[in-house]
C-alpha cells in the first residue's frame, strides 16, 4: 500500500511539472519564417497619423528679418529657455503648441490654425502657407511631441513611454518595455487604438510572420499594448507550494 501511494504521488508530481514546462516554440518570435537563407518580403504601409485634440506640437518658424538675419520667431516669443527645460516632459507641455478642443493651434502673430485631422506634413505645409503672409521666406518645422504609448501586462518593465521618432513598431514598443516575460503570451497580443469615433482593438500574433503586414504592426500615438498571461501562470507560481505539499504527504505516507 505504501509503495502504491508513493507511485501515485510521484506520477502526480511528474505530471504537474510536465504541464508547467514551456516549450521553445512558445518563447520564439516569428517562428514560422523558416530556416532557409532566402530573403522574404512582406508588404506593409506605415499609417499616417492624423492630428487630434490634445496633441502637442513642436513648431519653429525661421524667416529673414529686414536686416537679412534668419531668425526663429517662435523661439524669440518663448524667451530664453534652456535646452534642458525644453527637453523635459513638463517643458514640452508648457512651451509646445497644443491642439485645443476646437482642433486649432494658436501661434503668435499668425493666429489660429485648424490642424485637427491633418497629417504632420499637411499641418507643416498649412502653417508655412500662413506664415508666408506674415514673414519673409518662412520655413516651418513641425513635429509631434506627444507620441506616447503604453505597454502593460506580462512584460518586464510595464509603463508609458515617449517615442522620439515618426514611426514605431509593436516589436520596438515591447522591446522598450524590457520584452515579454516567461509567462506572457506571444501569440495573442492586444493593441488598443483610440480615435475620434471610439476605440479599435487588434489581436496580433508575434510568432506569425503575417504580423509584418498587419494594420497594427506600426503603432500610433496613444496606442496601448497588452500582453496577456499564459493559462499556466497561476499553476507555475503555485508549483513550489504544490511540490512542498506533495513532498510532505509522501513523507507522511512513508512514516505511516
Amino acid at each position: 500500500m505504501r509503495i502504491r501511494y508513493g507511485i501515485i504521488l510521484s506520477a502526480t508530481l511528474f505530471a504537474a511539472v510536465l504541464f508547467s514546462c514551456t516549450t521553445q516554440k512558445k518563447l520564439a518570435y516569428l517562428n514560422n519564417l523558416g530556416e532557409g537563407s532566402g530573403e522574404q518580403y512582406f508588404a506593409m504601409t506605415a499609417p499616417e497619423y492624423k492630428l487630434q485634440k490634445r496633441d502637442i506640437l513642436y513648431i519653429s518658424i525661421k524667416a529673414m528679418t529686414p536686416d537679412g538675419v534668419i531668425t526663429d520667431f517662435l523661439s524669440v516669443s518663448r524667451g530664453n529657455l534652456s535646452t534642458t527645460i525644453m527637453q523635459s516632459e513638463s517643458g514640452q507641455f508648457l512651451f509646445g503648441y497644443d491642439v485645443n478642443k476646437d482642433g486649432d493651434i494658436l501661434l503668435p502673430v499668425i493666429g489660429r490654425i485648424k490642424v485637427e485631422g491633418l497629417t504632420l506634413d499637411e499641418a507643416r505645409e498649412l502653417i508655412e502657407e500662413k506664415a508666408g503672409s506674415v514673414f519673409r521666406e518662412a520655413a516651418v518645422e513641425c513635429k509631434l511631441l506627444s507620441f506616447k504609448f503604453t505597454v502593460i501586462g506580462e512584460v518586464k518593465m510595464p509603463g508609458t513611454y515617449v517615442n522620439y521618432n515618426n514611426y514605431l513598431t509593436v516589436f520596438e514598443a515591447i522591446g522598450r518595455a524590457g520584452g515579454i516575460g516567461d509567462y506572457g503570451k506571444r501569440n495573442n497580443i492586444i493593441v488598443l487604438r483610440s480615435g475620434k469615433d471610439g476605440t479599435k482593438t487588434y489581436r496580433l500574433n508575434l510568432q506569425d510572420k503575417n504580423i509584418l503586414s498587419s494594420e497594427a504592426y506600426f503603432l500610433l500615438p496613444n496606442d496601448v499594448v497588452i500582453v496577456e498571461p499564459e493559462k499556466n501562470k497561476i499553476f507555475n507560481m503555485n508549483l513550489p507550494t504544490i511540490s512542498f505539499l506533495a513532498s510532505s504527504l509522501t513523507s507522511t505516507v512513508t512514516i505511516l
